[in-house]
C-alpha cells in the first residue's frame, strides 16, 4: 500500500481509540500475486511515532534472523525514545524462508535458528539493561557492550515472543517474555496457555506476570466478533490485535464503537 495509507490508517485507528498499530516484520507481503509493496518494519514504527501520540507500537513479530541482536536492541531503543516511551518489543525466530532465499538472508535450520533466537533474547534483554554485558553464545557474542542511553521504560520495553512449539519456542517465551502471543481460536489457545503456565514454574516464574495475546479479525458479524471477544476474555487473554478487514474503514468503525472498551 502506499505510504499515505499507511500514515492514514494509524491516524485513523488512533482517532477510534485503538490501544497499538502494529504491523509485521517483513520485507515482502506474504500473500497475494507479484512482488507487491511493502515497508520496513523498524523504520516505519520509527516514523508513525512522530505522527502519532497515543497508541503503542509494536511488529508482530520481529525476525531475529533480519538483524543482529545487538542492532535490533539499538533500534528499539530508539523508537522507544521516539515515541516516548510507547514501544511493544515483539521477537520471534522468523520462519518465511521464501523471503530469506530470494533477498540473500542466512536461514538457519529449524534448531540452530531456535538456539540462535534464545541467545538473541538474552542479548536483547541485556544490552537494554546493563552496563558492559558480555554473552558468549554459540551463534552470537557481545563483549563488554553498553548501549545508551537506557530505554525511556524501565527496565525495558516489554519483550513479546511470538511462540507456538511447545518443545522449544514456548518454554523461551515462559522463561524471558513479559507477553505471549500466538495463533489459533480460543480452546486451543487456552491449553497452550497453561502450558505456558507450567514452563514458567518451572523457570521459577509467576505464570500470572506473563500477558497473553492473540489475534483477531474483524468480520461483518460483529456478533459473532462480541463472542469470540467474550471467549478469549474468558481464556484469560487479555490483548488482540487486530487485522485489518477486506470491508475497509467503515467495518473497521462499526467495530470500535461496538467493541472497544
Amino acid at each position: 500500500m502506499p505510504w499515505s495509507e499507511v500514515t492514514s490508517r494509524a491516524r485513523f485507528a488512533e482517532g477510534l481509540g485503538f490501544d497499538g498499530v502494529w504491523g509485521f516484520d517483513h520485507f515482502q507481503p506474504m500473500y497475494g500475486d507479484g512482488p507487491g509493496e511493502c515497508f520496513e518494519g523498524n523504520t516505519t514504527l520509527a516514523a508513525l511515532s512522530g505522527i502519532t501520540t497515543r497508541v503503542r507500537l509494536g511488529l508482530l513479530v520481529t525476525g531475529m534472523t533480519y538483524r543482529h541482536p545487538s542492532v535490533f536492541a539499538a533500534e528499539a531503543i530508539t523508537i522507544d525514545h521516539a515515541s516516548g516511551g510507547r514501544l511493544e518489543l515483539s521477537y520471534g525466530a522468523a520462519w518465511f524462508d521464501k523471503e530469506h532465499t530470494e533477498l540473500g538472508i542466512a536461514f538457519l535450520p529449524t534448531k540452530d535458528r531456535i538456539d540462535a533466537f534464545e541467545e538473541a533474547v538474552q542479548i536483547v534483554r541485556g544490552l537494554l539493561t546493563t552496563d558492559a554485558f558480555t554473552f558468549e553464545g554459540k551463534h552470537f557474542q557481545v563483549r563488554e557492550a553498553t548501549l545508551l542511553p537506557r530505554p525511556v521504560q524501565q527496565p525495558h520495553p516489554p519483550i513479546w515472543i511470538g511462540a507456538s512449539g511447545e518443545k522449544r519456542t514456548m518454554p523461551i517465551a515462559a522463561r524471558y517474555a513479559d507477553v505471549w502471543h500466538c495463533f489459533g481460536p480460543p480452546k486451543y489457545l487456552a491449553s497452550k496457555s497453561q502450558r505456558i503456565s507450567a514452563h514458567a514454574e518451572a523457570a521459577g516464574r509467576d505464570p500470572g506476570a506473563i500477558r497473553r495475546a492473540a489475534s483477531l479479525s474483524i468480520e461483518p458479524d460483529l456478533d459473532g466478533v462480541a463472542r469470540l471477544v467474550d471467549e478469549w476474555e474468558a481464556a484469560g487473554f487479555d490483548y488482540l490485535v487486530c487485522g485489518w478487514p477486506g470491508e475497509g474503514r467503515g467495518l473497521v468503525e462499526q467495530f470500535a464503537r461496538r467493541i472497544l472498551r
